[in-house]
């Protein structure tokens, strides 16, 4: 078969053309290949709080098999619409830190080493401090003779850590002990 050479051009163009769309995209392998190996597969998300600030960015915390692998902004959060500050794209990374200290370190006064203490030992120390400072500060009637029940000897200073509930505690728990200096840190 003899070909001119418009003929000669129209299919080279047509097998150019078909070569350069299978390079677009037509095949699948890949895409199968990079889909597969993602780490929030099968995660479950959960929408948590970055406990950093105040400011209380929403993030989408991926869950797999009890172990958070992935931390990212959210995007539908009106704040701040999927970005995250340095300490917040750093969550997952300090959940994972090997150097992260995992359980109370204590150091005695005038000492330069730190002890590991039980959670009881040092939930039992905390109690006892706030109830000698409370016994050594407490006052129960001013100077004309009114009941105040309050302490001006401790301060409260509540955190972004904590949720609404936890936060009406804690101020609950608090005034019962007749604190009256106490804030918290998203006002600041």
């Amino acid at each position: 078969m003899a070909y001119n050479r418009r003929e000669f051009l129209k299919v080279s163009g047509v097998g150019i053309a078909g070569l350069s769309l299978m390079q677009l995209g037509c095949s699948v392998k890949q895409v199968k290949g990079y889909a597969s190996g993602l780490k929030i597969d099968g995660a479950k998300e959960v929408i948590s709080v970055c406990p950093f600030c105040s400011v209380s960015c929403h993030i989408i915390a991926h869950v797999k098999d009890g172990q958070l692998v992935s931390t990212e902004g959210d995007p539908d959060y009106p704040i701040n619409e999927g970005a995250l500050c340095a300490k917040g794209a750093a969550m997952l990374s300090l959940t994972r830190n090997p150097h992260r200290v995992t359980t109370p370190l204590y150091r005695a006064p005038y000492s330069d080493q730190w002890e590991q203490k039980s959670w009881d030992w040092v939930l039992d120390r905390i109690a006892r401090r706030v109830k000698q400072t409370r016994d050594a500060g407490f006052t129960a009637t001013n100077a004309k003779g009114q009941q105040v029940n309050r302490l001006e000897n401790l301060f409260t200073l509540g955190t972004s850590h904590m949720d609404n509930e936890e936060c009406a505690l804690v101020h609950q728990a608090v005034r019962a002990l007749g604190v009256v200096h106490l804030d918290h840190q998203a006002r600041i």
